[in-house]
């Protein structure tokens, strides 16, 4: 039995998913990281915590000395000798206090120990090799500043592994010194913290308390700071500071209060390693334990940096929409009121509607009707491409006046077109889809605009006539907002990229001039579009000549559509590139429809999926109230601009109600067809034709 072998192009789109699929999930793993170490905890003033019970506090801890041993089952307590003080400092380091901290130290001679928050010393790790230079001890503060006590095991012991990493990468030790978040004195420990202490224990720390607390984290002076961090007795004590966590220019100031006065009064400074003797100070670390905490100091600064590059992108997002939404109301207003005061001399002479057809059955009837029924002359010429669901003997059997049907072998869409532009007997030609019907004015209304010489082609206005359900109003509204507000833009700006397959007219020897319609690309209304404005042709838009076309009915068919536009698109864009160092017109189509294109239609998609992730990051790690009116202002904004787009078109408003939820489904869709194009054009791989389900729904709507 012989192995099945699965198509290159199937694997090159798995690797594409699979690698779009990892990059998203290492983006949400660098922002929960992120999140986590600054946007969970945080270093909150000391009054923050409501002590509790202190049933399971060991009374050698309640009335012991401030420095716990808890590592091996029994609980010993130490204090240091009288007339000795151990400065020690939270909640660094900090940019800007640490180093004035270390200044007055150093001038006064003194030595401290500095108990350093994880995430401060990821972020200044040269401070921390300062402190040691200067001979300071250091001692872990925990990573992110939580009341240890309260978390679950596993945290805890997260919270302190991920602490000493960043010491032990920072100045190549590990140090054996711990104080609890919203510790101090010992007759203040409850429950909940002898919890971490304990944590702590396991781990191999000593803890570190205080016996006296200058409270800087008060609005107290200088001299309140040092008076309370002053000890009572000629006891030795452990003196409670701070170099972070706010204002702590208070605490320097007090420092040089406080130094002096306890040297005078016969005081000595020491480090709580001294203290301790060698139990407590700084160990070496192993080559193993120095590589593995390098890897997880570099992950969080990797997520931090990730972080910064998704603010810089949702930035650059921001920008392009309010700049995108600025043009599209600005040039809509501008066009509409061009458009009202034009008088155009009446375009009389015939027309030749060219209908390629493959397997059309379903509603071909209606499409050939609706031509006939013009007020406009017309001949129609139904190419049938090779179908073979008896479309063109459909046709025949209609004996409907003007219409002639021409069978060829299938070709695909572009050469059945071409075919139709040879066998045609007019100059103006309009191409139209096989699902598409026409109002009575339609073609007379699009072919107006070739009074002007210069016109060579227009693009009329699509709309969707299958929009009774959820997924068709959505389309519908894509139709109006998307579509017809963008053609009014480019209309005005001289830099039409598309005219759409579904209604677009085209003097005949321009297009024959270009060698027909293209067929190396998907997109050939977009690549002939293009190839007609560098040829130097005006490209423009007639709101009036309305086409009705059906959507597709479901998920599946409106991505297999809407990939084979945007790939197409792509190619398009890709083969038409030089344009933009061109001169006159085509110069100008290319510097600006090329680049909105690719600004606003393929960038903009592209990073969609970062700021849902972001908007979820903000919804849980920041201020939710904030981003929760910021969605409801981008909300506002879409449906006031749809509105205008609405009324611009004479369309009623219900539809928009649908458009919240539209954000949240259709949105990503497409987003999702923009990055699956991407990266098949960038793969080299080549899509075929895919035609679109045909639903039997065609009609002008009564209400026209």
């Amino acid at each position: 039995m012989g192995r099945h072998r699965i198509p290159a192009r199937d694997v090159r789109a798995r690797v594409h998913w699979l690698g779009v699929t990892t990059v998203m999930a290492v983006l949400v793993g660098a922002m929960l990281v992120e999140g986590y170490l600054h946007h969970v905890h945080g270093v909150l003033d000391d009054s923050t915590i409501v002590h509790g019970t202190t049933v399971t506090v060991p009374v050698t801890v309640s009335n012991g000395g401030p420095i716990i041993d808890d590592r091996h089952g029994t609980v010993e307590t130490a204090g240091v000798l009288e007339r000795t003080i151990a400065l020690t400092f939270d909640d660094g380091p900090d940019p800007t206090w640490t180093p004035q901290v270390l200044e007055v130290l150093k001038r006064h001679g003194a030595k401290a120990t500095f108990f350093v928050v994880g995430t401060a010393a990821i972020d200044h790790p040269e401070l921390l090799r300062q402190i040691v230079a200067q001979g300071h001890d250091i001692g872990v503060h925990s990573m992110t500043h939580p009341d240890l006590g309260g978390l679950p095991g596993w945290q805890a012991d997260l919270e302190l592994r991920a602490a000493q990493a960043a010491v032990i990468d920072a100045v190549g030790r590990r140090t054996p010194l711990f104080r609890p978040p919203y510790s101090s004195e010992n007759s203040a420990v409850d429950d909940v913290q002898w919890r971490g202490i304990t944590a702590a224990g396991r781990q191999g720390y000593l803890t570190v308390l205080s016996t006296t607390d200058g409270k800087d984290w008060s609005a107290a002076d200088a001299r309140t700071i040092a008076r309370l961090a002053t000890p009572t007795a000629p006891a030795g004590a452990v003196a409670l500071l701070h170099d972070g966590g706010g204002d702590r220019s208070r605490t320097v100031a007090a420092l040089d209060q406080l130094i002096p006065a306890l040297e005078r009064q016969g005081y000595r400074f020491t480090t709580v390693s001294d203290a301790l003797g060698e139990v407590g100070g700084m160990q070496p670390v192993s080559s193993r334990d120095q590589l593995w905490a390098g890897v997880l100091v570099n992950t969080f600064r990797a997520s931090a940096g990730a972080l910064s590059a998704v603010r810089l992108l949702l930035t650059l997002v921001g920008v392009l929409s309010v700049v995108r939404i600025l043009l599209l109301v600005v040039s809509a207003r501008r066009h509409d009121a061009q458009r009202r005061g034009v008088v155009r001399a009446d375009v009389t002479e015939p027309v030749s509607i060219i209908v390629p057809a493959y397997n059309e059955s379903a509603g071909i009837e209606a499409a050939v009707r609706s031509f006939v029924a013009s007020d406009h002359p017309v001949e129609v010429i139904v190419v049938d491409d090779g179908s073979t669901d008896g479309t063109a003997d459909l046709v025949e059997s209609l004996h409907l006046p003007g219409v002639r049907v021409v069978r060829q072998e299938n070709a695909g869409k572009p050469a059945a077109l071409t075919t139709g532009l040879r066998l045609s007997t007019h100059n103006l030609v309009v191409m139209v889809d096989g699902d598409t019907v026409f109002e009575t004015t339609t073609v007379r209304r699009l072919v107006q605009p070739f009074a002007d010489p210069e016109v060579g082609a227009i693009s009329g206005n699509a709309k969707v006539v299958n929009r009774e359900g959820l997924l068709g109003k959505w389309q519908h509204i894509e139709y109006v907002i998307g579509f017809n507000l963008d053609r009014r833009l480019f209309d005005l700006g001289r830099c039409m990229p598309t005219v759409p397959g579904a209604v677009g007219a085209f003097r005949r020897h321009a297009v024959l001039e270009l060698g027909g319609v293209p067929g190396d690309t998907l997109a050939e209304d977009t690549d002939l579009t293009m190839a007609m404005n560098r040829a130097g042709w005006r490209v423009i838009y007639e709101q009036r000549a309305r086409a009705w076309t059906e959507a597709p009915a479901n998920l599946g068919a409106l991505w297999r559509q809407r990939y084979r536009w945007c790939y197409g698109t792509l190619q398009a864009m890709w083969k038409h590139r030089g344009a933009v160092l061109q001169d006159g017109p085509g110069g100008r189509f290319g510097r600006r429809g090329l680049t909105y294109l690719l600004l606003f239609q393929v960038m903009l998609p592209l990073l969609g999926p970062v700021v849902d992730v972001f908007a979820a990051y903000g919804l849980i790690f920041l201020d939710r109230t904030l981003f929760v009116a910021l969605g409801v202002g981008i909300l506002v904004v879409n449906l006031a601009v749809g509105a205008y787009a609405f009324r611009l078109d004479n369309e009623r408003l219900r539809p928009l109600l649908t458009l919240p939820l539209q954000q949240f489904v259709y949105r990503q869709l497409m987003y999702l067809v923009v990055i699956q194009s991407v990266f098949t054009a960038l793969a080299g791989t080549r899509l075929r034709w895919q035609r679109m389900e045909r639903y039997g729904s065609l009609r002008v709507p009564a209400r026209v």
